[in-house]
């Protein structure tokens, strides 16, 4: 059974680009829901407890039929926001600035440069009609690609890596940001946890 985890920082942390009650109802309802969903499919399929969620996510077609979609929508809802909270960091202890070493240069040699690959970013995020997701993962090949995803979907369930994750369900950012999603977006650098992307990068680069 998934446990809803624990943030690695306050809720008022990553203010004043994410603010305290944002972060609150987006950890305590909104990712508390996919855990208990997705733990409402374990308990009348005990087998899918054997696996990691990654495992279950990676291969949604071993899925019973009946609860795919809501392993798909929950069991990724629980992932997406796992990763979520990783990557970002309060901006004076961690977050915010840029990228160093091996994977600013290789966003670099991918997307032309730093503010280049923000651009591309945000417009995945911006173009992404509806809830869902902008993504930076590592392909089959291993080269950094930007996309979006629908909904909870995310690139495991592609076959891919992600290192980075910005999510662009109207609950991310809605009681600060309105509608001005691109705001939210531009804001979203001041909380990057770099170096947890650094770390996840350095474990599936080629």
């Amino acid at each position: 059974m998934y446990k809803l985890p624990k943030l690695p920082y306050g809720y008022d942390a990553l203010e004043p680009y994410i603010d305290k009650k944002t972060m609150t109802i987006h950890h305590t309802k909104h990712h508390q829901g996919y855990v208990n969903n997705i733990n409402k499919v374990i308990e009348k399929y005990p087998e899918l407890g054997d696996k990691t969620l990654e495992e279950i996510l990676v291969d949604l077609d071993s899925v019973p039929a009946d609860v795919k979609t809501v392993v798909r929508q929950n069991g990724g809802g629980h992932w997406n926001h796992r990763f979520f909270w990783e990557i970002m960091a309060p901006p004076k202890k961690g977050g915010g600035g840029g990228p160093n070493g091996k994977l600013a240069k290789a966003i670099a040699s991918a997307f032309g440069s730093f503010e280049s690959f923000k651009e591309k970013f945000k417009k995945a995020g911006l173009t992404r009609f509806g809830s869902g997701w902008a993504w930076l993962a590592i392909d089959h090949d291993g080269a950094l690609q930007i996309s979006s995803t629908p909904n909870q979907d995310n690139p495991l369930m592609n076959g891919k890596d992600a290192i980075l994750g910005a999510d662009v369900w109207e609950h991310a950012y809605y009681l600060k940001y309105q509608n001005r999603r691109g705001d939210y977006l531009d804001a979203f650098w001041n909380v990057v946890n770099w170096e947890q992307v650094a770390k996840l990068y350095a474990q599936v680069a080629l």
